[in-house]
């Protein structure tokens, strides 16, 4: 997992090498072998589910965030490819080629779609067709926000742009005032009634997305530690949302809930995890650095369950799906846990290499991308 620190003057951002540090998902010291993957056991199937169809992006190696829009899924491939599917068949609806390698996508509203490249580029597509592409101040990890006839950026120097969907003219930017440190991996970013809320350091800021006017933060995870890695407490994608009421991870640090509606954080409560959260409103659920998959009482924090069966295995962000919990790993497994005690219902197979991007639902397709850029419609038996 890699981790940048960046210099608030874009200038500054290509001429001053950038820090990077490796971080063990496993917890383990460097030089030390990670620990073995937990052995899977046999696969009960206590659930019925079957493939129904199979696409193909390109490899991806960059923090993908497949965009859901009724049954439109839109997703891209390393190399610039970025194509919207019919989740019901797999039928591609359009595809086609930013031409420059892909760092951040991708958003979109279901009409206007958005990426970012790895010239820090961004590019506004509209069916297919680029519509428009502007420079960005900084480079980008996280996907654009494509709301209100506007397309928001999250900046890996965390500043804040909006710009207008049509012509792509900036329209405001905010910077934060420090030197954050980030990591190379999907933030948060997404509107909440009128507000736009962005993670920013262990924090939830709420904007006004007219101007980028702070309104209010809230507070989710705490730095702590003698060195930058141990102090990051970065916010990770996805979050979950039900109503007004967010809950989000702070890296390494925590994971929380706040309500947006008035800026306040409900709880916060220690956790050791890098990827984001899903949840519906009873349970919130997460998967920690060792693979530990652990369910959360969403009103309080308190744990509800928790299980070690895919310990060291490299899991995704984890999805609330009917009765299930779905998480990928990093050896193409999709495994759906129940969500009353974490137990395995059913275990699915892809393409052998790692799940790529966070599970996402599309209507009643389950879709799955990994590295090697195989995309994967799974249905309910």
């Amino acid at each position: 997992m890699k981790v940048r620190r960046f210099l608030p003057f874009a200038e500054s951002l290509r001429s001053l090498a950038a820090i990077f540090f490796v971080v063990t998902l496993a917890g383990c010291t460097i030089g030390s072998p990670p620990p073995k993957p937990t052995p899977l056991g046999p696969n009960e199937a206590l659930i019925g589910v079957r493939q129904i169809w199979t696409a193909q992006v390109g490899e991806v190696d960059f923090p993908l965030d497949v965009n859901v829009i009724g049954d439109t899924v839109t997703l891209a491939g390393s190399d610039g490819t970025v194509v919207a599917l019919d989740a019901r068949n797999g039928h591609e609806l359009w595809r086609t080629s930013v031409h420059a390698p892909i760092a951040a996508g991708v958003g979109s509203d279901g009409k206007l779609a958005a990426v970012v490249t790895a010239r820090d580029e961004l590019v506004a597509l509209e069916g297919g067709h680029e519509l428009w592409h502007r420079k960005l101040p900084a480079q980008a990890y996280t996907a654009p926000l494509v709301a209100g006839a506007r397309v928001f950026v999250l900046g890996a120097d965390r500043s804040v742009s909006a710009y207008d969907g049509q012509s792509g003219r900036r329209l405001w930017i905010q910077k934060p005032p420090t030197e954050p440190l980030v990591l190379h991996q999907q933030g948060v970013l997404l509107a909440v009634d009128d507000t736009l809320v962005v993670g920013l350091s262990g924090r939830l800021l709420g904007l006004n997305p007219l101007n980028g006017n702070l309104r209010w933060e809230a507070p989710i995870g705490t730095a702590r530690g003698s060195n930058d890695v141990e102090r990051l407490v970065d916010l990770v994608g996805p979050v979950s949302r039900v109503g007004s009421e967010i809950c989000a991870r702070a890296f390494q640090a925590a994971v929380g809930c706040v309500d947006a509606s008035r800026g306040a954080t409900l709880w916060s409560k220690p956790a050791n995890g890098g990827t984001g959260l899903s949840g519906s409103e009873g349970l919130l659920f997460g998967t920690e650095l060792d693979g530990t998959v652990l369910a959360w009482q969403r009103s309080n924090g308190q744990q509800a369950w928790s299980t070690a069966a895919l310990k060291y295995r490299g899991l995704s962000a984890p999805l609330a799906l009917g009765r299930s919990v779905v998480v990928g790993d990093r050896f193409g497994y999709v495994h759906l846990l129940s969500r009353t005690d974490g137990s395995l219902l059913t275990r699915l197979s892809t393409d052998g290499s790692a799940v790529a991007a966070p599970p996402v639902a599309a209507g009643n397709t389950l879709v799955i991308v990994t590295r090697h850029g195989g995309v994967f419609g799974f249905q309910p038996e």
